[in-house]
């Protein structure tokens, strides 16, 4: 784990207020945000680059990229999100691989395969360039 992943991780635990935190995968491929408050967190997932078929079918009403940002919060379902593709990156760390970040109720590793999210009730999202999963 980055010292500074570990600092910023241990700066967020110890604020109650809400705060957002970013980081990205080393190849910059994966761009992620993390809200954490008091009552619970959430994240935010974008992958710029990817291939194969999205990880759910495009909805009928969505006339916008798809496949390549996901939500979930610390309980409940993933979400994919039906917007304009993003590709800047602005993240404040790099989390490199191998690396176990926690997030109140959220926790991410990131590996060379890609990178696994899960929250408390066991959902999450896997993503790498070849494939996206939600489950």
């Amino acid at each position: 784990m980055t010292k500074g992943w570990i600092a910023v991780l241990a700066l967020i635990a110890a604020d109650a207020r809400a705060d957002v935190f970013s980081f990205e995968t080393p190849s910059g491929n994966i761009q992620c945000s993390v809200g954490l408050e008091v009552d619970g967190s959430d994240i935010r997932c974008v992958i710029i680059d990817r291939s194969g078929p999205p990880a759910a079918p495009r909805p009928a009403w969505c006339a916008s990229d798809w496949g390549h940002v996901f939500f979930m919060r610390n309980r409940g379902l993933v979400e994919m999100s039906c917007e304009p593709l993003d590709r800047s990156r602005h993240a404040q760390e790099t989390a490199e691989y191998g690396v176990t970040g926690e997030f109140g109720g959220l926790t991410c590793l990131s590996s060379r395969q890609g990178l696994n999210c899960v929250n408390e009730d066991g959902r999450g999202f896997f993503l790498s360039r070849g494939s996206q999963r939600a489950f």
